[in-house]
């Protein structure tokens, strides 16, 4: 997921150019040399609002006065800062990313001087609140005064300005040398053999006649789960794990150095208990006692695993000692899955074609929330094949939002699956949301992984376009790290119900029915590398944490210690580190977050029972957990779900393949 910080979020009305404005729904698209002087006049809207903010008597400080004045900032500069997040990581245009970055680096070093200024702090602290929303937008705003070092001296203060500013230009610079890497490897035909026919129809070659493979994900999923040819897997594997290279692992290291010197600056021992202090788990030593509950779970069932993929390797080669590497194990899963469970993806995407799949999704998604999604032609985009949307509520007819999907790859996109949520939805300010969903899916169809990430992505875009909270600053996703992910975690389970997959023919009447046996089985295959899957995750969430302890790391080398004590081991000459753009986008001290929400996930699914597609608690839930945004704690939210305290059991069945795992020794609980 793809964050864009709720202050730095899409160009103001009085700037923008006015039938862009105007068009309902619409994302601004300046081009390179509008972007410059459109960045200039919204920081100075800006700073005119922050002081007149500032000069505001103590006496008229009011929830209108502040917290509404405050919400005007928040949309100002997100009418800027949504759009350019955006274009800076898929416009087709090199010079428009490029003045895209630097407008986003002057944006984000905006924050780091109001929410210093004392003067400023004093009127959103001498605020009274009764109201409950209020009371959450005024604790939200106070803590990102104190995380932003208003309370140290002055010198103090400088220093963590230069910080925060000096790693907003880290982390962008990670992302755009994983963003535009252009690695082409040579294969001749038959270092091909076992790939799909359709991943070499009108295929680049070289000059001797090789076929070219680039490093976004359908290529990678082409060559690593069919190639036979071991040195194809583990030459393309490689230089897979190679993306970012030296100059990312540097960029890394000096974020990890500065992130510890700012917790220091702010009191702390370590950034991981700094940062930790706004999320759900509250302390370092609460995730590391996860993540060790997590470890004793799957660490058994990881190895059997390990075991069975090894002996399929043997049958399969005929080794009888065959090895097994990390650049075999999507082969061999994908072969014992086909061998044990009649699942070949090959047959899956011809099963799950890409518009029925999206028009199907759209409407089990319309149905279960009481929604309606309108393509919507006229809505400008910024690449021919972007389609936008408008969501409506289907009981009074009234226009909600508005949502694009950017599904395939292409040179100069972000490389992963993101949502971006461009513009925050305000009650206050009669304002409505707009998301985008960026992937680089087949365009041959959905594979199985595909069809959950395609759902799961979904998820976070549901969350902003059905938000609806009084301030921009609670608005969709703007809710607790180790929380946000747990919509989209749930909703994953939808690409594969029997309920939901009865309204595919309703879609497309002439596609290939659904077969029910092909769904039967693919559900049953999940079953088979959830060992693996976790244990991987727990390792990702224990290397994040070791990079934020009191002492100063190396993170290359600390991954290789972590990763070297795994079954499979480290292997030499990769840096997984260098492409693992989570720590150094929002996820730092916080990677955890996708197995600690995904206990809730997976709890609140529960409440759907054997109907996926119970519409009475479908609306329960869009109106208490997406609708809700971050107006109200997570597990307030979740307890009112349910109707009961949150558990961990059906989290701990997932993982373990398990019916009736025992019941968890701690619940997630408010910190």
């Amino acid at each position: 997921m793809k964050f864009q910080t709720t202050l730095l979020a899409a160009c103001a009305a009085l700037v923008l150019p006015h039938a862009m404005a105007a068009q309902r729904g619409a994302i601004a698209q300046p081009s390179a040399a509008e972007i410059p002087k459109l960045c200039k006049q919204s920081i100075a809207q800006a700073k005119t609002r922050i002081e007149g903010l500032k000069a505001l008597p103590l006496d008229k400080v009011t929830a209108k006065s502040v917290l509404g004045a405050w919400n005007q900032l928040d949309i100002g500069l997100q009418d800027i800062g949504g759009p350019i997040g955006l274009l800076s990581e898929t416009s087709p245009d090199p010079e428009v990313r490029k003045a895209a970055e630097a407008c986003d680096l002057l944006l984000s070093a905006l924050p780091n001087e109001y929410l210093q200024s004392d003067a400023l702090f004093q009127r959103v602290k001498a605020l009274r609140t009764t109201d409950p929303i209020d009371t959450m937008a005024r604790q939200s705003i106070l803590d990102d005064f104190e995380e932003r070092g208003v309370s140290l001296s002055a010198d103090k203060r400088d220093r963590a300005k230069v910080i925060f500013e000096r790693l907003d230009k880290l982390s962008q610079d990670f992302s755009r040398n994983v963003r535009d890497v252009t690695t082409k490897l040579a294969f001749a035909e038959t270092a091909l053999t076992g790939v799909p026919p359709a991943a070499l129809v009108n295929r680049a070659k070289d000059a001797q006649g090789n076929f070219l493979f680039g490093l976004d994900y359908p290529e990678y999923d082409a060559i690593m789960n069919n190639v036979q040819v071991e040195a194809t897997r583990k030459a393309f594997w490689t230089a897979f794990q190679q993306r970012g290279g030296q100059a990312n692992l540097d960029l890394l290291k000096e974020a990890v150095q500065l992130r510890l010197e700012l917790a220091r600056l702010m009191g702390d021992s370590s950034y991981a208990d700094w940062s930790l202090k706004r999320k759900m788990a509250g302390k370092s030593v609460a995730v590391n006692r996860f993540l060790e509950d997590v470890q004793g779970r799957v660490e058994a069932l990881e190895r059997k695993e390990l075991d069975e993929l090894r002996a399929e390797k043997a049958a399969v080669t005929g080794e009888k000692d065959a090895v097994l590497k990390r650049w075999d194990l999507a082969l061999f899963q994908q072969g014992l899955k086909k061998a044990r469970y009649s699942v070949d993806q090959r047959e899956v995407r011809a099963q799950f074609p890409i518009d029925p799949t999206i028009d199907w999704m759209l409407r089990v998604t319309s149905t279960l929330y009481g929604v309606q999604f309108r393509a919507n032609k006229s809505l400008p985009v910024w690449q021919p094949e972007v389609r936008g949307y408008d969501v409506f509520d289907s009981a009074s007819g009234k226009y909600l939002s508005s949502f694009y999907l950017d599904l395939f790859p292409r040179d100069g996109k972000y490389k992963h699956a993101a949502a971006f949520g461009v513009r925050g939805v305000s009650l206050a300010a009669q304002r409505t949301p707009i998301s985008v969903l960026v992937t680089n899916f087949n365009r041959e169809g959905f594979d199985q992984n595909e069809l959950e990430t395609l759902f799961h992505e979904f998820g976070h875009i549901l969350h902003g376009v059905l938000s609806r909270t009084r301030y921009v600053l609670n608005a969709g996703t703007g809710v607790k790290r180790d929380f946000v992910e747990a919509p989209s975690q749930m909703f994953e389970e939808w690409s594969r119900r029997p309920e939901t997959l009865a309204y595919f023919a309703k879609v497309c009447p002439t596609c290939k029915p659904i077969d029910p046996k092909l769904i039967e089985r693919m559900n049953a295959s999940r079953a088979f590398g959830k060992g693996i899957q976790y244990a991987r995750q727990r390792l990702y969430s224990a290397w994040d944490m070791a990079l934020h302890t009191p002492t100063t790391v190396d993170p290359m080398q600390t991954w290789i210690e972590l990763e070297g004590k795994t079954p499979l081991g480290h292997e030499v000459g990769t840096l997984v580190p260098a492409g693992f753009g989570h720590v150094m986008g929002g996820y730092q001290a916080g990677y955890y977050g996708y197995m600690w929400s995904e206990v809730l996930a997976l709890d609140m699914r529960s409440a759907f029972g054997a109907n996926a597609m119970d519409t009475k608690v479908g609306t329960r839930y869009r109106k208490l957990i997406l609708e809700s945004g971050g107006q109200r704690h997570p597990t307030e939210l979740v307890e009112a779900f349910l109707q009961r305290k949150p558990s961990p059991d059906a989290f701990f069945r997932e993982i373990t393949g398990q019916t009736n795992a025992p019941r968890a020794a701690a619940a997630l609980t408010r910190q």
